[in-house]
């Protein structure tokens, strides 16, 4: 299992509204180079979202099915990425003062993942999921500053 944490200095309601929507998954999660389709009840349990990602010339599609849901708390995720197999995707967004902490946990279900699971495999996704929440992070406190300019 690959854990990343990072603190966003944005509120969970903030950072939620980035979560929720599936048609922004692309700014943020490393790997992906197109959303494909969002179902529109997403983040619902059971929601679709269908994404293209890839890593210089190989490419593949990944469907990411919402298995759990609990609003500005917490979201989880099964990646399949066929014939690769599938991924569990674990957020929690912990209030931190008027903070986020936000914690990521993946870990590989089915397919040669989990084979190859393991320190080397481990460390290279905590490395990608680290970049992840980096932009994260960064979309969140811009998008946060922004709505403060605009109070006044």
């Amino acid at each position: 299992m690959a854990r990343n944490r990072r603190l966003i200095l944005s509120s969970p309601s903030e950072v939620w509204s980035l979560l929720s929507d599936g048609r922004r998954y692309g700014e943020w999660v490393t790997g992906t180079r197109q959303v494909l389709d969002a179902d529109p009840d997403w983040p619902d349990v059971g929601a679709r979202l269908r994404v293209r990602v890839g890593f210089g010339a190989l490419t593949l599609d990944d469907t990411c099915v919402v298995r759990i849901c609990e609003p500005e708390r917490r979201l989880e995720l099964e990646a399949k990425a066929d014939p690769f197999g599938a991924a569990r995707i674990a957020m929690r967004l912990v209030p931190w003062g008027e903070n986020t902490l936000f914690e990521l946990d993946w870990h590989p279900l089915r397919g040669p993942g989990t084979r190859m699971h393991g320190l080397p495999v481990d460390y290279v996704v905590a490395i990608r999921n680290g970049m992840m929440l980096t932009k994260l992070a960064r979309i969140a406190v811009r998008e946060h500053e922004t709505a403060g300019a605009g109070v006044g």
